[in-house]
């Protein structure tokens, strides 16, 4: 319930009331004139003024939203109770019904909207009893498709076949089991249809095919007032300003909607989600949980010291995944122990800072960031099997991350542990809770570091390549629990990996690292479509695609930090590169809208 929009609730509520009690508000006679003070300006007894036959503007406004309501609502619901059935009907029993119901939606859907409106309006005549069935027929062939998609996901769900099994008809499971379950996408459909609705009502009104005169209508208000904008400029602001502010609270309620019946919602703050929708960039932006700035390490060596890591920046939002990829030995690994405060005892952060909420990781002794560590960050390691203490029970072992950052009676932390197995998706976890990490799969002990991550409610979780020893359903299993855990809490998630489906599937923006310098960064989907950088191209080209070319490998090795080349270092692997390339080492330079990469010849993409 906490994600319910609210406040665009409130305003449509508003909204609607006002409509649904203008007879009883004592307003003017909506279609009374009083031609001797028509475009009479604001008064005491009219407040907006008179239009140009002196009718009240005020009680016009009030009316018209419960004219454009009515007609909305009616014809939302007529598409939403015919276009369900179909839908329902059309996806549950297949074969002739699938064929009639959607192929007759196929035809509706050759007609542009509001030129199939305009047609029927203009065959039948205007009024509002021909607009409700006209504006149905437009949107009949939305609820459909949403009912008919939806069909299709959960007929072949276990609960169904089990109501087969039960001896329940078809009209039974139909009514009681499958449209329970497609209810919310139905519920978001309907909105939409609605707020689209009161817009064509109003063009069509304006265009003298909708409500017919003297019924007040906004569009009827807005036609009638272009005629004397030049006297009355007012006349057009008040029904265009009633119009914009009402659609543009049903969009966020849309919008709102959406959010609350989607089972894995992306995580925003309410607030923010709601004014985003009403004015967008009206809020700053977010801050970054983790700002990573010029980090730069070097590890002693016995032939001197390296540099695995050079100069790496990034940024991760609350309820963001930021994917770091690359090669072994790009450096992805050492940055996240640099992050952590964990590198070996021969490497040290020599340039660099990483604020987290505020505070430099870089530069707080051993105790501080021992508090932070497990509490405000923490870190899920590739092998759960040498993370996890084989000799403790996993109850203990997520009791002591609880009581070294929340000190409390240990019963009460046995307790939180198994609440955590519970969340992270273990069956029976009160008896797994007793349980040693050798009797659990592979795939229950990463849950349970991750269980022992998320036991303090991190702000920012590093996931150091946590699926690279598991199969792939149990792979896609943690994917999705991580993605879970990210848009209830809104924690940032910096995710290290070398598998660019996983990075596909599961990262908001990635960067690409190659021998410990970032290459590229951006938004995931725009990085994957059209790579600027070469070392991206040929990293995609690597991966092996369903049902597509075989996956080329990429020529040559990740060079040692010992022997890096001059200039780019990715050129003596590239294709495309020239003499230019290796004359100067490339910055990282912006390529587009938060994106950027370290190639002089990145527009050539």
């Amino acid at each position: 319930m906490s994600r319910l929009p609210w406040g665009a609730l409130a305003g449509v509520g508003f909204i609607v009331v006002l409509a649904l009690l203008a007879p009883w508000l004592g307003l003017q006679n909506p279609v009374a004139m009083d031609v001797p003070h028509r475009l009479a300006i604001t008064s005491a007894s009219h407040w907006l003024g008179q239009d140009e036959f002196g009718r009240d503007v005020f009680s016009r406004l009030i009316w018209g939203a419960r004219v454009s309501l009515s007609v909305a609502v009616a014809a939302a619901a007529l598409a939403c109770v015919v276009g369900t059935a179909l839908g329902v009907v059309g996806g549950f029993l297949r074969g002739v019904a699938e064929i009639l119901a959607l192929r007759s939606i196929d035809v509706l859907l050759c007609f542009p909207p509001l030129l199939l409106a305009l047609l029927v309006v203009t065959l039948l005549g205007p009024g509002a009893t021909t607009l409700i069935p006209v504006l149905a027929l437009v949107y009949l062939p939305g609820f459909t498709r949403v009912a008919y998609a939806g069909v299709l996901t959960a007929r072949s769900q276990d609960y169904v076949e089990a109501m087969r099994v039960l001896g329940a008809g078809k009209v039974r499971i139909m009514l009681r089991t499958i449209l329970p379950n497609i209810g919310g996408p139905l519920l978001v459909q309907f909105s939409l249809a609605m707020a689209a609705a009161v817009v064509l009502e109003s063009g069509l009104s304006f265009l003298g095919l909708g409500v017919v005169p003297p019924s007040p209508s906004w569009g009827l208000m807005i036609g009638a007032a272009r005629a004397t904008m030049a006297q009355a400029p007012l006349l057009l602001l008040w029904p265009c300003l009633a119009l914009t502010l009402t659609i543009l609270v049903m969009n966020a309620l849309c919008d709102g909607l959406r959010d609350a019946v989607d089972p894995h919602p992306a995580y925003r703050p309410s607030h923010r989600r709601m004014l985003d929708a009403i004015v967008p960039g009206l809020l700053p932006a977010p801050k970054a949980v983790l700002d990573l700035r010029h980090l730069t390490v070097e590890i002693d060596t016995p032939h001197g010291p390296i540099y695995p890591v050079r100069d790496v920046s990034l940024q991760v939002f609350p309820g963001e995944t930021l994917a770091i990829v690359g090669e072994s030995g790009s450096g992805k690994s050492v940055t996240s122990l640099a992050i952590t405060g964990l590198l070996p005892g021969a490497g040290r952060v020599t340039a660099g800072a990483a604020w987290l909420d505020g505070t430099d990781l870089l530069r707080l002794d051993d105790e501080p960031l021992r508090r932070l560590r497990g509490a405000k960050m923490a870190m899920i390691f590739q092998d759960p099997g040498s993370s996890l203490n084989p000799v403790h029970r996993i109850g203990d072992q997520i009791a002591e991350a609880i009581l070294a950052h929340r000190p409390m009676p240990r019963s009460k932390a046995m307790d939180e542990a198994v609440a955590l197995l519970k969340r992270v998706g273990i069956p029976d976890p009160a008896r797994r809770v007793r349980a040693y990490p050798h009797e659990l799969s592979g795939g229950m002990r990463q849950r349970v570091m991750i269980a022992i991550a998320i036991a303090n409610g991190p702000r920012l979780l590093i996931a150091d390549e946590p699926t690279t020893a598991l199969d792939v359903t149990i792979q896609a299993q943690v994917l999705d629990l991580l993605a879970d855990l990210k848009r209830e809490s809104g924690l940032a998630l910096l995710f290290i990996t070398h598998s660019l489906p996983v990075v596909a599937e599961i990262a908001d923006r990635v960067a690409v690292m190659y021998a410990g310098e970032i290459v590229e960064t951006g938004p995931t989907a725009d990085v994957f479509l059209t790579p600027h950088h070469p070392y991206t191209a040929a990293l995609l080209r690597s991966a092996p695609v369903e049902d597509g070319p075989a996956p080329e490998g990429i020529r040559g090795v990740v060079p040692p930090p010992t022997e890096l080349p001059p200039g780019c270092i990715f050129a003596p692997r590239c294709d495309r590169a020239t003499t230019a390339c290796t004359a100067a080492h490339p910055d990282l330079v912006p390529t587009g809208e938060g994106r950027s990469a370290r190639c002089i010849r990145w527009s050539e993409a």
